[in-house]
């Protein structure tokens, strides 16, 4: 019961690398904690010269989606950059 009157509450664990952008009920994953794995990720991760503009315009139009409550959008941005850092 609880879960049906606040489903944003139902955990969701990811398994290896972030493929997924949806919780089980399949709505779009909050694309803040999404950031927030791709900041700590960078911030832990010696990133490449190559690699290191391409994850900035993956974070950019992240965070430009997220913003506009584009969260679905937002998060295949995020997994983008998350896969650049091998996550």
């Amino acid at each position: 019961m609880a879960a049906l009157n606040d489903p944003s509450a139902v955990a969701v664990q990811a398994v290896g690398p972030v493929t997924a952008v949806t919780d089980a009920h399949g709505r779009p994953l909050p694309c803040e904690d999404l950031l927030a794995d791709v900041r700590a990720s960078t911030a832990a991760t010696t990133v490449s010269a190559a690699d290191k503009p391409t994850l900035d315009e993956l974070t950019n139009k992240g965070i430009e989606r997220c913003n506009a409550d584009d969260d679905r959008r937002a998060d295949d941005f995020f997994v983008q950059a998350l896969a650049i850092l091998g996550k």
